[in-house]
């Protein structure tokens, strides 16, 4: 029997696939406009971005880093370009085989893969870091006509920066270095981020990391059409690189060089400063170090030297640097007695050779003074007057009077690394140790106070800063090194403002009382066969401060202890008394009495400031021995010394 369809429901069925599909047709359309939709208007601006960026590329342009001058326009630090051969780690399949291979066309040393694994150490496997700097022209060619041997590896053109004076104001100029992963980090987090893209130094130390944002410049950029295998086709557009400014010092380098000179190989610091406005002439810490050796990445052996040498090189002891003023310290003592009425200037002190207090004898000169006034404690440094002016004052009262002078604080000098040093007091104390015996002040402690011994410790800066304020009446005044920036754009020069100086209220009459006695010092006291012949006045002070304890009863003599036990020689002066245009403080480590190491350099930086003279061969060579006193030879003009080494 012959079954019936039923065509209605066929019919029916048939409508509704129809129907089903039609929809599901409707639905895929629809998706495909939506995803159009969002494709071509929603997301059109980054898309099309992407296209773009995946057309093409930005290239940083890294901008030329700003010359250093000092205030004579001599050039201190500057740039030159050379090739680099550069290895990217991460694209090198056999690192070492790789140098190995490439020291057979370029000459690799020791020091260099020394210094590339350092780098390495310091930075990520995808940054291109250089095996050999400063290639050769033949070098070039040779590794040219076998690079495609050489995955990973490429030679750049790349400024270097270079120091022409070497190891001369080291300290105070500085060094640039690569970017550590450290510093990356703190670029990254930093508005300057896209400033630094490209960039791979940076300012490690004095000016080159005080004025960094000066100096570096603005960064410009190349975006360049690409291949789809990433290899540049044509420039698309470009905006150029703004170079770092010319940051100009009111240091003096043919200045400087003399005094590190005069230095020799002994140890020490040295500040002068002008003391009308407070610019730093002189910057001196000797022993110093050559700042060309980090600009690439210093290798292990130059970093062994002056890492581990007994003698710090890398410290700068101008700023960083602690010592006990010594015999420097007795005139702030004076102004501070006058100016808090604990003595009068024509009261006199009988001066034994010592001084009781406690059951205990501190020394004074051997046989005494006899009876001294404050000029005649001064002229001729006697101990017992200060050890008896300090315990009349008391520890509180001394601090508060020499912490506006600068001593134990911060300077504020535009550099980085100062430090405080300690200008004690009772709460000082209480802070600084634990044990509860230890926080106590002892009265005794107070005496060695007056003559810069004792817990004080400050540096050289700090001494030249409070010895400029000294002579100018009482007016302190920021130190500062750089004097200027020069755009190297418009060639504008823009003056480096600093803030008013502080005056800190002394009575002119206690002032004028405490530099006759300085100037009675260089004329019939412990200064005088130094200043011998000078035709201008000066004020200055003698100091010699111990490096280690000694006894009460046991006689320094300097032929018995180590070098390094020996006293410091110190000198503090200005001049001209009437007009003082220069301000110094300087220290000898373990040279011992300040007139015969000390003094004798500050006498040349005045006869050089002042007169225009440079010393003799002979008077620069007793000098930097510790065996000069007044100049011998016959002085050169400074004018026609040059300093600058040939190009």
């Amino acid at each position: 029997m012959t079954e019936l369809r039923n065509v209605e429901a066929d019919a029916w069925r048939f409508r509704l696939r129809v129907f089903v599909l039609g929809l599901m047709v409707l639905l895929a359309f629809g998706l495909v406009v939506a995803r159009l939709l969002v494709l071509q208007v929603v997301r059109h601006e980054d898309l099309a971005e992407q296209a773009e960026s995946n057309r093409t590329a930005i290239v940083p342009i890294v901008p030329n880093r700003g010359l250093i001058m000092d205030r004579n326009g001599v050039v201190l630090a500057t740039n030159y370009s050379a090739y680099t051969l550069e290895i990217t780690p991460s694209r090198t399949m056999d690192l070492e085989g790789t140098i190995d291979e490439l020291a057979k066309i370029v000459d690799i040393q020791a020091r260099d893969r020394r210094r590339f694994k350092r780098l390495r150490e310091e930075s990520r496997s995808f940054d291109s870091l250089p095996i050999r700097t400063r290639l050769t022209d033949e070098e070039v060619a040779r590794f040219a006509a076998q690079r495609y041997r050489f995955t990973g590896v490429e030679i750049k053109a790349r400024l270097f920066r270079t120091y022409p004076m070497g190891e001369v104001a080291s300290h105070a100029i500085g060094y640039i270095g690569r970017i550590n992963q450290r510093e990356k980090e703190r670029i990254e987090d930093s508005e300057d981020a896209a400033n630094y893209r490209g960039t791979d130094y940076i300012g490690k130390l004095g000016v080159e990391q005080s004025f960094e944002s000066t100096l570096h410049g603005q960064t410009g950029f190349e975006r360049m059409e690409t291949s789809a295998g990433g290899h540049a086709v044509r420039r698309l557009n470009s905006h150029p690189a703004m170079p770092g400014n010319t940051v100009m010092l009111s240091l003096d380098i043919k200045l400087q060089k003399l005094i590190e000179d005069m230095f020799g190989e002994r140890r020490g610091a040295l500040v002068a400063l002008d003391p009308r406005n407070g610019e730093v002439l002189a910057l001196v810490s000797k022993p110093t170090f050559d700042p060309n050796l980090f600009v690439e990445g210093i290798d292990q052996e130059n970093w062994q030297a002056l890492n581990e040498s007994i003698n710090k090189p890398l410290l700068n002891r101008a700023l960083r640097g602690t010592y006990p003023p010594g015999s420097t310290y007795k005139p702030f003592m004076a102004l501070a007695a006058l100016e808090l009425k604990k003595r009068s200037p024509t009261q006199v002190y009988n001066d034994p050779g010592f001084f009781n207090y406690g059951g205990r004898s501190f020394r004074s000169h051997e046989g005494g003074l006899g009876g001294v006034d404050m000029h005649r404690a001064i002229q001729y440094s006697s101990n017992t007057y200060f050890y008896s002016l300090a315990v009349d004052m008391g520890v509180d009262a001394i601090h508060d009077f020499m912490k506006p002078l600068g001593f134990g604080q911060i300077t504020g000098i535009d550099l980085g690394g100062e430090v405080r040093g300690v200008l004690p007091s009772m709460e000082w104390k209480r802070n600084a140790y634990k044990r509860p015996e230890l926080k106590r002040w002892y009265s005794g402690e107070t005496v060695s106070l007056g003559i810069g011994q004792g817990y004080n410790s400050f540096t050289m800066l700090q001494l030249a800063v409070a010895e400029a304020t000294l002579a100018n009446g009482g007016t302190r005044h920021r130190p500062h090194l750089v004097k200027a920036v020069k755009d190297q754009v418009s060639g504008q020069v823009r003056e480096v403002q600093q803030p008013p100086g502080e005056n800190l209220g002394y009575n002119p009459r206690n002032v004028a009382i405490v530099n006759n006695a300085l100037m009675a010092v260089n004329q019939a006291g412990t200064g005088r066969r130094v200043f011998l012949g000078a035709p201008y006045t000066s004020a200055g002070k003698t100091g010699t401060a111990q490096a280690v304890s000694l006894g009460q009863n046991v006689k320094y003599n300097a032929r018995l202890l180590e070098e390094h036990q020996r006293d410091h020689s110190l000198f503090a002066a200005f001049a001209p008394v009437e007009d003082p245009k220069v301000a110094v403080a300087v220290i000898v480590e373990n040279a011992g009495f300040g007139a015969a190491a000390a003094a004798p350099i500050v006498r040349r930086v005045f006869d050089y400031w002042l007169l225009g003279q440079y010393p003799s061969e002979q008077d620069l060579a007793a000098v930097a021995k510790g065996q000069a006193s007044a100049p011998v030879g016959v002085p050169r003009r400074a004018d026609e010394i040059s300093v600058t080494p040939e190009p």
